[in-house]
């Protein structure tokens, strides 16, 4: 089951039409390309996504691109929010599920698999699968090391001193966490992934849903609830093997919640060595396969030549006599004589024209910046024109701006 239905505030502008899941990202991709992905990859060909806020674009691209054989019935679903147990939405993660009960009636799985939509990462869930069984207990959390510093952004789970596979406390975003037993400088957060063998799932999103003063989350509600019970166990990010990964890459695992990491996560993707490696045929990352024509770096007619260095560039884009310099250039994008774009993230369609000047900035789909216009090099007139600045200076453009000098 997979946990689509995020409104991804703090991702505004990119998820003002659409769910955060479908953000795209890398280029060719959708973030929640990533964890079908992952699934896919890892033997599960039974996945339901549970979707609710502005979910067109996700559903038309789960439809498009995640099409299985049913002859072993295979399939990837897109499930909206039904009202079920009334004329309400989903209010939590947790209740996204008690909601959609009847999949899990329909299919009577022995085990279920819960993860987010809108991480960056690879993960085989076969290991962990195989981890949970072998604890016996009725839900395993996947938890990725983070320096002490950095416990006060996740949920923080505590091992018990007997016996490290069992968490002994859950805790939101703590300020003073106890550090690992192996490493002093580091916690256990979790990853928002989660196994379940699957009466203990029904058991505890079932009772969940009886408390009123319960926010329905699965983090903050539902993992607590079972740990309390001694019915929780933890699995170790940093123990599980993929095929192709290299030192450098092993266990990357980024939440794109902001608009910094979103930023930070494409940064990892165009190094030479990069930190986060798209190109592990062995594990691949799935997405549509769009009919275009190749990338063309062109010069214009005065003789500039068109140039692109540490970059990832998708198919249908032509630079013609301008720079783009450790960018990520999404499908059919045209950069024009004499622009230097430098540092940024551009996706599908965006046109820049000549004699502009782009730095550090992130341009959402069919952006029109015309001839001799900027973007990043004045933070206020970016602000005065109404667009977003995060807090690290990344400037972001909306759907569709026609971006004047």
């Amino acid at each position: 089951m997979v946990l689509a239905g995020g409104e991804g505030k703090r991702l505004m502008p990119l998820t003002a039409d659409r769910a955060k899941p479908a953000v795209p990202f890398g280029g060719s991709y959708r973030l929640i390309d990533f964890a079908l992905s992952n699934l896919i990859n890892s033997g599960l060909r039974r996945i339901v996504v549970l979707t609710q806020y502005k979910s067109h674009s996700l559903d038309r691209h789960i439809s498009q691109t995640w099409r299985m054989s049913p002859l072993l019935g295979s399939y990837v679903a897109s499930v909206p929010a039904q009202q079920r147990l009334g004329k309400r939405w989903f209010s939590g993660s947790a209740d996204a599920i008690l909601q959609s009960m009847n999949l899990l009636s329909d299919e009577r799985p022995d085990i279920v698999v819960v993860v987010g939509a809108d991480h960056v990462y690879r993960m085989d869930f076969a290991q962990m699968i195989e981890a949970h069984i072998a604890s016996g207990r009725g839900v395993t959390v996947a938890a990725i090391r983070q320096p002490l510093s950095l416990a006060n952004q996740f949920g923080v789970i505590e091992v018990d001193e007997k016996d490290s596979s069992k968490i002994a406390a859950f805790l939101e975003k703590p300020s003073d966490p106890k550090p690992l037993a192996d490493s002093p400088g580091e916690v256990l957060a979790s990853m928002g992934n989660y196994v379940f063998s699957a009466q203990a799932l029904i058991d505890a999103i079932e009772h969940d849903g009886t408390l009123e003063e319960s926010a329905h989350d699965m983090g903050g509600d539902i993992v607590p609830w079972m740990v309390a019970r001694d019915d929780a166990s933890v699995y170790d990010f940093t123990y599980n093997q993929i095929p192709g990964s290299t030192d450098r890459d092993h266990s990357y695992w980024r939440d794109v919640g902001t608009m910094d990491s979103y930023y930070d996560a494409h940064m990892d993707l165009i190094s030479v060595m990069p930190v986060f490696n798209l190109y592990n045929n062995e594990w691949p990352v799935h997405t549509q396969q769009v009919n275009l024509p190749p990338a063309k770096f062109v010069h214009d007619g005065e003789g500039n030549q068109g140039r692109t260095t540490d970059s990832i560039v998708s198919l249908g884009t032509v630079v013609s006599g301008g720079i783009v310099e450790r960018c990520v250039l999404s499908p059919n994008v045209r950069v024009h004589s004499r622009a230097l774009v430098t540092d940024s993230i551009l996706l599908d369609g965006v046109q820049v024209g000549r004699d502009c000047t782009i730095r550090r900035a992130i341009l959402d789909k069919s952006v029109v910046v015309a001839d001799g216009a900027s973007i990043g090099v004045d933070k206020q007139r970016d602000l005065d024109r109404g667009f977003f600045v995060s807090e690290s200076g990344i400037t972001v453009v909306g759907k569709g701006v026609l971006v004047t000098p």
